[in-house]
């Protein structure tokens, strides 16, 4: 999963080649010039709230939450201390966007930060990294040290009043923790398991502190938009879906990889950029936001363009920007079947309805899959999805409730056919290719 497009409108990951990751090399690119431009222009830190806003920068992690927004519900006259909060536990299975960032792009992500603390008069910040890609964790210490010595980082940033500081906490590799209260009870030593909401995070966030927690990708998007100005920042996408964004593309496609594209391009274009379905085979299915997005056509997605408002209606969400393609050789019985065993063992069992409606998914579509299946299993499966998704403390109900509705709902025939033959309708069928694109995504 190596290749990367650093596309000439591309703001994140252009010009990187994995060797030019240090503090000199990132200054040679304008590195930490928006936070200069902030310290020695003297903006406001409202000024620099509503150029995000302005920007259209929406939550790069899944949710699309708009950023600016979430930055302007910090209470600026709390009088304790606050928190920001990178997450970088980057769990949901096709996606491999942040880990590059943080392998290739160190520097633009604690800049992002350092500008979101300043906007939000916070002092302290924290990158939850996701604990099984341990050499990017180092990279990142390396990298805060770099900035400390050069005085981006600590007391009085570059002969200023403001003061901010940064430091990195590795997980475990639970899925769990990558929803933001589950990475909160994580990082201060708990179990990590969601927090019921409301209160939010911005009101009682990281050890009870208001708490402003964004995606890698979010963060590291911000250099940009104050130091091109947030206007530029939309031009590079279009209404209400600024800005590039990183797809991790994965499965069936000859050149798997993280393209950074405008929002609002063709899927056909980002299939393109990753070099065609491999072996010429026909386009069946694809997943385009991380697993626990409802599944679309190859016919749907090749008329849709990828941007958060495009692919919601056309049936799904852009969410974190995993694409996993299937093609024509796909079951897609099998598919669901091992997207269903993941959120399973992935489910931290503090929700009745996730605990056990998650092993009933997964046990109903084993059946299927294995010739056992019988014709009331397909309305089981939705009536089990409609009793699971909306009814958790965290989105995990749901991430395990949609992809098996769209599959179910989308593939009907195909689930149909294994209940009545007992075998998969595909020609080669099988274990290896049926479960491909998913065991790589989760991979």
């Amino acid at each position: 999963m190596s290749a990367l497009n650093y596309g000439p409108d591309a703001v994140i990951l252009k010009g990187l080649t994995g060797e030019n990751w240090r503090l000199k090399d990132y200054e040679q690119r304008d590195g930490y010039a928006a936070l200069k431009k902030i310290l020695k222009e003297g903006m406001k830190p409202e000024d620099v709230i509503n150029e995000v806003k302005k920007s259209a920068l929406r939550g790069r992690g899944g949710a699309g939450f708009p950023t600016g927004l979430k930055w302007s519900f910090m209470p600026r006259s709390f009088p304790g201390p606050k928190y920001l909060v990178c997450n970088s536990d980057e769990g949901e299975p096709g996606t491999f966007k942040d880990r590059d960032i943080i392998r290739y792009n160190p520097h633009i992500l604690i800049e992002g930060m350092i500008i979101a603390g300043y906007a939000m008069g916070i002092g302290v910040g924290y990158n939850y990294i996701h604990g099984e890609i341990w050499a990017d964790y180092e990279r990142f210490e390396e990298a805060l040290d770099e900035a400390r010595k050069a005085g981006y980082l600590g007391k009085n940033i570059l002969g200023t009043d403001f003061s901010f500081d940064l430091f990195a906490h590795h997980g475990y590799g639970a899925y769990i923790c990558g929803e933001e209260t589950a990475l909160l009870e994580s990082l201060e030593g708990k179990k990590g398991q969601p927090r019921f909401k409301p209160p939010f995070p911005a009101s009682f966030g990281l050890y009870g502190k208001p708490t402003t927690i964004n995606n890698t990708e979010t963060f590291a998007a911000v250099p940009f938009i104050i130091r091109e100005g947030g206007d530029a920042f939309l031009a590079q996408g279009k209404p209400n879906n600024g800005g590039t964004k990183i797809f991790s593309v994965s499965g069936h496609v000859n050149r798997p990889g993280n393209y950074e594209i405008k929002l609002g391009t063709p899927f056909a274009k980002l299939l393109e950029l990753a070099g065609g379905m491999r072996g010429g085979k026909k386009l069946k299915g694809v997943i385009p936001g991380g697993s626990s997005m409802p599944v679309l056509t190859g016919e749907v997605m090749m008329a849709t363009d990828m941007d958060y408002d495009s692919i919601a209606k056309a049936g799904s969400m852009l969410g974190s920007g995993a694409v996993i393609v299937m093609d024509e050789d796909t079951c897609m019985v099998r598919a669901a079947e091992r997207l269903a065993y993941f959120y399973f063992e992935e489910s931290c069992g503090q929700c009745t309805p996730c605990r056990e409606g998650t092993g009933w998914l997964y046990r109903v579509i084993h059946r299927i899959e294995h010739g056992q299946g019988r014709p009331e299993d397909l309305d089981l499966l939705l009536n089990l999805a409609d009793n699971i998704q909306g009814r958790t403390i965290c989105a995990l109900g749901d991430a395990a409730a949609m992809p098996v509705r769209a599959f179910v709902k989308t593939f009907r025939a195909e689930f149909e056919y294994h209940i009545e033959h007992k075998r998969c309708q595909v020609k080669t069928g099988g274990y290896s290719n049926a479960a491909e694109p998913l065991q790589m995504a989760a991979e």
